[in-house]
């Protein structure tokens, strides 16, 4: 399938490792353009060194206002066809014991950024009538994961704003759709396991089995998979696609509706 991406702009954050850095090689792989956002710079450089004439990078902390400046410089006239909202998220913890700081500091991370910077990318979409806004989250806004407290709660935030937002923009053509994707072979699982080693008292081998054995399909996904969904999702193919929660999990959520 022609995902008539060649050429076309889109915002990448978190893309220099894990989903971001899947999807940002997918859209250059596809002949798109990209402004690829994050704060390693080393990692950002190597990506723009696969296509440097259409790997743009800004590297900055997304929580602060002088990289979504830095972002909006690079767009400068240009049409962003696209946004792609992708970040880590916090660290484990139980709510019960989650700290007002703490609770602060999640909201920070998870989910005032994305507004912020949807906010300001939203005009230069409506100007042409046509975007695409992609929100990489959690299956945890489907079913929420023990042990990981802040996350279940602020990724449900986003998935609540994601979804009012795309009902106040479909108008305009633009498509607000959010991704939930379950254990991956990326280095934000590599907290869960280890987490999850330390409650179980087990080794790293042993916890990662465990993790895998209870995905139907019996393996963690690969990033470049949720990748082909997300170009897909970011393309014209997915005009009539707006307001929706889509996993990417092995089956892992037990749900009708997972």
């Amino acid at each position: 399938m022609d995902l008539q991406l060649e050429n076309r702009l889109f915002i990448v954050c978190g893309a220099s490792s894990g989903f971001g850095r899947a999807i940002s090689e997918t859209l250059l792989n596809e002949g798109a353009r990209i402004i690829a956002v994050a704060r390693s710079e080393e990692n950002l450089e190597s990506l723009q060194r696969v296509s440097p004439e259409k790997c743009s990078i800004v590297s900055g902390d997304l929580n602060e206002s002088a990289t979504t400046d830095a972002i909006l410089q690079s767009v400068g006239t240009n049409q962003p066809t696209g946004l792609v909202l992708n970040s880590g998220g916090p660290p484990p913890g139980l709510a019960e014991t989650t700290t007002a700081e703490e609770w602060d500091q999640a909201y920070q991370k998870v989910f005032r950024w994305k507004t912020e910077l949807t906010r300001q990318i939203l005009p230069l979409m409506k100007k042409h009538r046509y975007g695409r806004v992609l929100f990489i989250e959690s299956q945890s806004v489907k079913q929420p994961i023990a042990n990981l407290a802040q996350s279940n709660a602020m990724r449900a935030a986003v998935a609540g704003y994601a979804k009012t937002l795309s009902q106040e923009v479909a108008p305009d053509g633009i498509t607000i759709n959010l991704l939930a994707p379950g254990s991956h072979n990326t280095p934000a699982i590599e907290r869960v396991i280890k987490s999850r080693q330390e409650r179980w008292g087990v080794s790293y081998e042993d916890a990662r089995a465990r993790m895998e054995s209870n995905v139907p399909v019996g393996r963690f996904g690969e990033a470049d998979e949720l990748a082909s969904l997300a170009a897909w999702l970011l393309s014209e193919h997915s005009g009539y696609v707006t307001g929706q929660v889509i996993s990417h999990d092995g089956g892992n959520i037990n749900g009708l509706f997972g």
